[in-house]
């Protein structure tokens, strides 16, 4: 019942795609070709690529969460100068916060209902047929008004549906134009239309004047643009795409499941490089001619053959072999790759053959997605995925197994170079029925020189050492002087490491240090002040939650409107997002992804502003986890300041740094293509933690004197 339920949803969304554009209902059909009309010259230009560009490449690792579709005309003679650049991305963003009830005038419909108005078309002004489709559906749908005065919604008769400076159907001069319309009021109560915007080669998603208030319905749109429950992001399609009727879908009830010829399929082209060639590049290595049959061509654009690499005419052969509606309409699964753009026609194509699509759109907010429950009717997966696949391929003796692939976080997060077995990752060990660690190894990261035993070092290093769960306590010397003697560490109970730092950078205190014996590890900033109890309540508190990080310094984000990039805080509020490694148990696991998984342009970035490595590493493991920290009782003592003169006050004294730390926010959210930190309100306190009964009955005591 439940494979029948996620089929019949595959024919219910082509219906519901109609819900916006056409505001009636119709059915599609299949694209009659692959590609969409318009494939011009100035879309269709390609770079030159390198000799030995046939796998590819993620330089930055991953920032393919921009949105993307045609290749533009590298020879293009467009240039867009550093203002206007600069105002284009603003515009995106001026209305993000725009929700329904602050941007919308809910007392224009009370009186007549929902009645829509579209604009009377302007003399001289060209419309696509597209637009004309779009525009006629409304006009003929039972909520068209053609009184201004009735309506609660207003649609532009401005072709807005196009705005790539490089396409022939751009309209100039739109900002002007849409200002200067009478019934505008900064786009409240508005709806703009639009399946492509941004040019080569950023393909940003800025439409190329201010909306204001007004609502998307847009194609390609992107997650972190997306304004939820305000704009709708509807699916690509060609200007073949009727305004009524159309074929009848190919889901026959008694085919539930559909078996059919081939498992999964694709056709279509191949990008030889820039935006969006990563995943489709990669294709070849899945294809095997028989029931998987992924074929692209880098015969597109004038310049083809100019550009074509050595896989070019081998490739051609195989693509021309296969008729595409053939494959669509024989296949269980459709892959649908992003383009240059997020949003693709294979979608509605896959959907309306009922073949079930194979998501790789990193960051696409999904059509309709408001109503339609993707995941009960797609495969949305990652694009890294199919290199990780590939590698697993290759490397059998280190693949991941079927448990890895199937459970959270993923293949993409579990690396098996890590380790074999499974119950030496933080996310299994409920599977696997064991408990998690009972002992953690304390590392504590010294930048300071060793002058006084009065010094707050030597007090945490005892005070960790005192631990009934410390099995150990490595000392991370990052200090520019010599090792201090070993008589100067104070004796403990437990063996005391001391290993000079790495290059004496930042991101040494998360290499995987093979001292590192136990699978969790307190982190400690050399200033920080912890006494035991704390020390063994937060251990107790992570036991729980061995996937994330817990402690005490906790620090926020947000983001700020008015600069239009994200923002570092730490003030004390109602909530945080992330908990700084000063004090703070994790995996070990997590130093490894740390080291292996981030790419060295951001750890890099740390390491030259001595800087921003505890946020990293929150970015890193939120993004695993898709969970925020885990905060334990208040600790007012840390604060990010040092009593008397070390280079670690310098540091936090340093007017710069604050300004780092908010420039560090942006760009590891850029190569993360999206906000990973996830705000919580919850902090753990001890049971019977300030409750009025006698002090006697309560384990951690201590922690309320403090």
């Amino acid at each position: 019942m439940q494979a029948k339920k996620r089929y019949f949803i595959l024919l219910s969304a082509g219906s519901c795609l109609a819900l916006l554009f056409y505001f009636g209902g119709l059915q599609f059909r299949a694209s009659r070709s692959h590609s969409r009309r318009g494939e011009h010259s100035g879309r269709n230009g390609l770079h030159h690529p390198s000799p030995d560009h046939f796998w590819p490449r993620f330089p930055d690792a991953l920032r393919p969460f921009v949105p993307w579709d045609q290749l533009e005309n590298e020879d293009s003679t467009v240039h867009i100068s550093p203002r206007q650049k600069r105002d284009a991305n603003s515009s995106i963003y001026k209305g993000k916060k725009c929700r329904m009830e602050s941007c919308f005038d809910f007392t224009l419909c009370k009186k007549n209902g929902f009645k829509v108005y579209v604009y009377p078309q302007q003399k001289g002004e060209k419309i696509a047929e597209s637009y004309q489709n779009i525009l006629a559906a409304i006009e003929g749908s039972r909520f068209y008004t053609s009184d201004p005065s009735q309506a609660c919604l207003f649609v532009l008769s401005l072709d807005t549906l196009d705005r790539d400076q490089l396409s022939p159907q751009y309209v100039h001069n739109l900002r002007s134009k849409v200002q200067s319309l009478h019934l505008w009021n900064n786009g409240r109560n508005h709806l703009i239309f639009n399946l492509y915007s941004g040019t080569w080669p950023d393909y940003t998603e800025d439409v190329g004047f201010d909306i204001g208030q007004a609502m998307l319905a847009k194609a390609s749109i992107s997650t972190e643009n997306f304004r939820p429950n305000f704009d709708v992001s509807i699916p690509l399609f060609s200007k073949d795409h009727p305004r009524t009727g159309g074929e009848r879908g190919f889901l026959k009830f008694n085919t539930i499941p559909p078996l059919r010829k081939y498992m999964l399929v694709f056709k279509g082209k191949r990008y030889l490089t820039g935006i969006g060639s990563d995943t489709r590049n990669a294709l070849y290595h899945v294809h095997n001619g028989e029931d998987v049959l992924l074929l692209t061509t880098c015969k597109h654009g004038k310049d083809w053959q100019k550009h074509k690499d050595s896989r070019c005419d081998r490739d051609n052969t195989e693509y021309e072999k296969y008729d595409y509606r053939e494959m669509l309409h024989n296949a269980t699964f459709c892959l649908v790759p992003r383009g240059r753009r997020l949003g693709s026609f294979r979608f509605l194509e896959a959907l309306q053959a009922a073949c079930v699509p194979v998501m790789l759109s990193n960051g696409w907010e999904l059509p309709f997605s408001e109503v339609i429950n993707w995941n009960q009717a797609a495969v949305i997966g990652d694009e890294r995925l199919l290199l990780q696949i590939i590698q697993d391929r290759i490397f059998k003796h280190i693949s991941r197994n079927s448990l890895i692939w199937n459970k959270h976080p993923g293949g993409l997060f579990v690396l098996p170079q890590y380790s074999s077995y499974l119950g030496d990752f933080p996310y299994y060990y409920a599977n696997l029925g064991l408990k998690p660690p009972s002992k953690f190894t304390a590392v504590i990261h010294a930048v300071t020189p060793l002058v006084s035993q009065s010094q707050p070092v030597l007090k945490l290093l005892v005070a960790a050492a005192k631990s009934q769960y410390c099995a150990q306590i490595i000392v991370l010397w990052n200090c520019d002087k010599p090792l201090p003697a070993k008589h100067r560490w104070p004796a403990t109970a437990v063996p005391v490491i001391v290993i000079e730092g790495e290059n004496k950078v930042m991101s040494s205190r998360f290499l995987p240090y093979d001292n590192i014996v136990t699978d969790a590890v307190l982190s400690l900033d050399e200033d920080t002040v912890l006494s035991t109890t704390e020390v063994d309540f937060a251990f107790t508190v992570w036991q729980s939650f061995p996937e994330r990080i817990v402690g005490y310094p906790a620090r926020s984000h947000f983001w700020d409107n008015s600069k239009e990039r994200w923002g570092y805080t730490s003030k004390w509020t109602n909530d945080y997002s992330m908990v700084l490694t000063g004090a703070a148990i994790y995996h070990k696991y997590y130093h490894y992804l740390y080291t292996h998984y981030l790419p060295a342009s951001l750890k890099n970035m740390v390491d030259q502003l001595a800087n921003c490595e505890d946020i990293l590493m929150n970015f890193l493991v939120s993004a695993v986890t898709k969970l925020p920290p885990i905060k334990v009782t208040q600790k007012k003592q840390y604060k990010e300041t040092m009593m008397g003169q070390t280079s670690r006050a310098s540091r936090w004294a340093d007017p710069d740094h604050f300004a780092q730390r908010q420039s560090c926010m942006n760009t590891f959210a850029s190569w993360f293509g999206y906000m990973p930190l996830i705000h919580s309100q919850m902090r753990l306190d001890p049971v019977l933690f300030k409750d009025q009964v006698s002090i006697l009955r309560k384990k951690y005591r201590d922690i309320e004197r403090l």
